[in-house]
């Protein structure tokens, strides 16, 4: 059995316990600038909980050690007063891929982690294509970002999105889990060679809103994506909540007319039965697709009536959720919300009628930013939460810090 080693070279077992307790601290500041991106030393202060003179001791050591940069924001980001310097990990200790397996459509995102985006693409294909051509498209749009320039012998990590449930957000050699096909964690792991892991895509979108886009930095957020089905995610404490069987996040199988049309899930009155695209075409009947219901909203009474009872029911379902979670901030994405106030309005007035009277002032509701790149940028937020950052860092320990 291979021996765990202290970057110094001296086995972890010959440690002694002020040695050890150092080391936990280092883990610790290097984990909070892995998962919340660039931070000053004020912020690692209040996340971390430890005294100024341990932290300025920690941080001196890793800047010296190379594993972390300082710099202060440019004159555009300033405020008044004295810059703050911020620090960050070094952009070149390694890369996390993101990829989005859609129903129709490959994703793919690059960051490094110190969460500088280096680059997103996607691609159409058609919903029956088999996996392994799947990934050799993946493979081709990972190779063209940042201008084939991208090394992937740093990457660190692959974070995956796939449609469905996920029970478990590790995958390994002996398959998968959820809905996951079989085949996938085997290929991926053969083309990259680095840990993959895997989740619900649109839950992924939540975490990457919750990352880099409309929620950035909050800890509580619901996000809803409205698309050709209706689904979405919670951030909890920071952190993606899963549920038992990775069956958090479901919205769109929350009841919005009792006595509703059938469900692909076998109940009536979904919330997907009403707000999703193709129950909007429906509703409408004119209209063939999105983009020509989009078109005739403008100049189309009949849309308009379409969408303000959508966004109602929305709102109705979203005010439950939020009565029953407490977010800070509610995300609406997906391409319906391409439809801008028509929609956007209804939800919220809808949503803030529906509130406790004591959340209304304390409720947000923002829509997604991220686009169609959320759920490649989600697969790479899992890997910056969730993976060993550095391979000259050994696993981390149990060790309580204090």
């Amino acid at each position: 059995m291979a021996r765990r080693l202290h970057p110094d070279g001296m086995p972890l077992e010959h440690q002694g316990p002020l040695a050890r307790l150092r080391r936990g601290h280092e883990e610790l500041i290097l984990r909070l600038l892995r998962t919340h991106g660039p931070l000053s030393r004020a912020d690692l202060g209040k996340l971390s909980g430890l005294s100024r003179t341990t932290l300025y001791d920690i941080v001196g050591a890793l800047v010296d050690g190379g594993a972390v940069v300082a710099a202060v924001p440019e004159a555009t980001e300033r405020r008044r007063g004295r810059p703050v310097e911020r620090l960050s990990l070094h952009p070149d200790a390694g890369q996390a891929i993101g990829i989005d397996f859609a129903r129709r459509a490959v994703h793919v995102a690059a960051v490094n982690v110190a969460h500088e985006v280096i680059g997103s693409a996607g691609e159409a294909h058609d919903a029956d294509l088999p996996w392994p051509r799947r990934i050799k498209l993946a493979e081709r749009l990972v190779g063209g970002l940042a201008g084939g320039t991208l090394r992937l012998g740093a990457l660190s990590g692959v974070g995956v999105g796939v449609v469905g449930p996920v029970d478990a957000p590790r995958l390994d050699a002996e398959g998968a889990s959820g809905a996951v096909d079989p085949d996938l964690p085997v290929l991926l792991r053969k083309r990259f060679g680095v840990p993959v892991l895997v989740d619900n895509n649109t839950r992924l979108a939540a975490l990457a809103e919750a990352t880099w886009g409309a929620a950035t930095g909050v800890q509580d957020v619901v996000y809803l994506r409205l698309s050709h089905g209706v689904g979405g995610g919670l951030v909890v404490g920071g952190a993606l909540h899963r549920g038992s069987h990775g069956l958090s996040g479901e919205f769109g199988h929350i009841t919005a007319e009792p006595d509703g049309r059938r469900c692909s899930c076998g109940k009536d009155g979904c919330l997907e039965t009403v707000a999703s695209i193709g129950a909007v075409l429906r509703a409408h009947g004119g209209a063939k697709d999105l983009a020509g219901f989009l078109a005739a909203l403008p100049h189309d009474p009949a849309a308009a009536r379409v969408l303000d009872e959508v966004g109602t029911r929305v709102g109705t379902v979203l005010a439950a959720v939020c009565n029953a979670l407490g977010p800070e901030v509610t995300v609406l994405g997906g391409e319906l919300t391409a439809a801008g106030p028509a929609l956007f309005d209804a939800v919220e007035r809808s949503l803030f009628a529906h509130l406790m009277p004591i959340s209304r002032s304390r409720a947000a509701l923002r829509p997604a930013t991220l686009g169609e790149a959320a759920g490649a940028l989600g697969g790479i937020a899992l890997v910056l939460h969730e993976s060993p950052l550095l391979a000259r860092y050994p696993e981390p320990t149990s060790l309580e810090h204090t």
